[in-house]
């Protein structure tokens, strides 16, 4: 259903270098780019996230309440990938089972203060 999400950002190439370095676990290869944007897209195909300098030239701020929620395969996954933007620079906010222990989530903010979940279900 949703084809792509897009975050905002203040440094794109500081961007890219996180999630360059954050996909890689994944196997996630950079699917569009120009000098405003970076998209990257899973090699299953589906759906793409991007990061942009915004459009109309204000500062990228992150959105209260919004997140993009990313699935992958198992916990060990999840606790990598949230270990790997933890190392590159990212904020902790939180690991653990949620929803009645039906999904694994790791919760982060990216270094424009974005907020991604990283979850499996269980």
């Amino acid at each position: 259903m949703i084809g792509y999400a897009t975050l905002g950002t203040n440094d794109l190439e500081r961007a890219r270098y996180f999630y360059d370095n954050l996909f890689d676990i994944i196997g996630a290869k950079r699917s569009g780019e120009s000098d405003r944007h970076t998209l990257w897209q899973a090699p299953s195909g589906g759906s793409k996230l991007g990061v942009y300098i915004p459009f109309d030239k204000k500062p990228a701020t992150n959105g209260n309440g919004s997140m993009v929620g990313i699935h992958v395969e198992s916990i060990e996954m999840v606790d990598a990938l949230h270990t790997r933007a933890l190392e590159l620079g990212a904020s902790d906010e939180g690991t653990g089972l949620r929803v009645e222990g039906k999904y694994y989530m790791g919760y982060f903010r990216d270094l424009d203060g974005n907020k991604l979940n990283l979850f499996t279900v269980i």
